[in-house]
């Protein structure tokens, strides 16, 4: 994860762009009190959202990620994926926390 905006003179918003190799799947995790948004970009993913069914992603796909819902997503293609993520609030880390599923 690669932190493009993150700054305490816009608390609206943080912006990263965020790489994950072929076949890695991100740790179980949830953002409290954020909203994440991810913008997909590049590659062919899977993302799971709380209790939603998993959700196929591919570049132009915008995946809506509500406070506190647990998450992760899956780089099912051989190229890597890359999506920005967008917090609003900007992310801080004491938001972050990982989840057992």
């Amino acid at each position: 994860m690669t932190e493009l905006s993150n700054s305490p003179a816009d608390e609206a918003l943080s912006i990263a762009l965020a790489r994950v190799e072929p076949g890695v799947t991100t740790r179980w995790h949830r953002l409290i009190g954020t909203t994440e948004r991810y913008v997909m970009l590049s590659g062919q993913g899977v993302v799971e959202i709380g209790n939603l069914p998993p959700r196929a992603v591919a570049p132009h796909d915008v995946v809506i990620i509500p406070p506190g819902c647990r998450q992760r997503i899956t780089n099912t293609g051989s190229q890597d994926l890359l999506f920005h993520a967008l917090c609003t609030p900007r992310f801080r880390p004491s938001a972050y926390e990982d989840v057992d599923r």
